[in-house]
C-alpha cells in the first residue's frame, strides 16, 4: 500500500500537515518532526513517496495537480532558504554554504543511500548566486542523476505577487549531463498575470509590526487566524507553479 513521508520540524508545520492529511488534501502518510540530520536510510524504506521539508505539503499538492499518482514513488526537497534568501542576507542572517542550515549534503546523502528515481526541488532564486544549484546538480551528477532546472515566478500562474523560485529536477538513468535535455514544454496561462497589489514594501512593515491585515486578503478573518496563515504560506512552495514544473518533466 502506497505511503508517504513527510518530514517537518517545525512543530506548527508539522501538525498543519497531519491535518492535510486527515482531510484527504495530500497523500496518506506519516509526518516525522526530527531534524534532518537524524534521520537515517532505514527510516525511509517502505515508503512510496518522501518529502523532506515539506512544509505545509505543497509537493503533494503539486504532484496531484501534475497529474502523479499517490502511489507513483517520487522524493522532493526545498531545502532551507535561509543562508541565501536576499531578505537573511540582508540582514546579517544568512551566511550560504556557511550557515548551518545549509542542508542539502545532508539530503543529498540520504539520496546517495537509497537512490529515488525521480526527485523534485525548489530554491529562493538568489540561491543560484550563491552556487547552490551548482552544488546540488555536481553532487546529483556524480551519482548518476540527470538534471535540469528552471525559475518560474508565482505571478505567471495567478499570484499576486512575484515569489521568483528555481524548481529543479534530478532523475537517474543518465550519466550526468548526457542525459541532460533544456526543458522547452512549461505551459504558462494565455492571460496576462495579475500585478502586484498595492505598495508591498509598506504592507510587509506594517506586518513587522504586527499588523497583517494587508498582508493577506481577510474578508473578515481575524488578525490571529491571518498571523496563523502568513506563518505557514511564507515558506510554501506554489503548488500551481511546481505542478506546470512537473508536468514538463513528465
Amino acid at each position: 500500500m502506497a505511503k508517504a513521508y513527510y518530514n517537518e520540524i517545525d512543530p506548527y508545520a508539522a501538525q498543519w500537515l497531519r491535518n492535510l492529511i486527515e482531510a484527504g488534501l495530500i497523500a496518506k502518510g506519516d509526518v516525522d518532526g526530527r531534524d534532518i540530520r537524524d534521520v537515517k536510510p532505514d527510516d525511509l524504506r517502505g515508503y512510496t513517496q518522501c518529502h523532506f521539508f515539506a512544509g505545509i505539503g505543497g509537493w503533494s499538492l503539486a504532484l496531484r495537480l501534475a497529474g502523479w499518482a499517490d502511489n507513483r514513488p517520487v522524493w522532493t526537497g526545498s531545502c532551507p532558504c535561509q543562508p541565501f534568501s536576499k531578505a537573511f542576507v540582508a540582514h546579517g542572517g544568512g551566511k550560504g554554504q556557511a550557515d548551518d542550515r545549509h542542508l542539502l549534503p545532508v539530503f543529498i546523502g540520504l539520496v546517495r543511500e537509497l537512490q529515488p528515481t525521480d526527485i523534485f526541488g525548489e530554491q529562493v532564486a538568489e540561491a543560484i548566486k550563491w552556487g547552490w544549484i551548482d552544488e546540488a546538480f555536481w553532487s546529483l551528477e556524480k551519482i548518476g542523476y540527470a538534471c535540469g532546472a528552471a525559475v518560474l515566478p508565482a505571478l505567471a500562474f495567478g499570484a499576486r505577487h512575484e515569489r521568483k523560485r528555481v524548481y529543479w529536477v534530478a532523475n537517474t538513468g543518465g550519466k550526468g549531463r548526457e542525459r541532460h535535455q533544456q526543458v522547452e514544454c512549461i505551459s504558462f496561462p494565455e492571460t496576462p498575470p495579475q500585478p502586484i497589489g498595492g505598495n508591498a514594501l509598506a504592507r510587509a512593515w506594517q506586518a513587522l509590526d504586527g499588523d497583517y491585515k494587508d498582508l493577506l486578503p481577510d474578508d473578515g478573518v481575524s488578525v490571529q487566524v491571518e498571523r496563523c496563515a502568513t506563518k505557514g504560506y511564507g515558506n510554501a512552495i506554489v503548488s500551481q507553479a511546481a505542478a506546470e514544473f512537473i508536468k514538463a518533466n513528465m
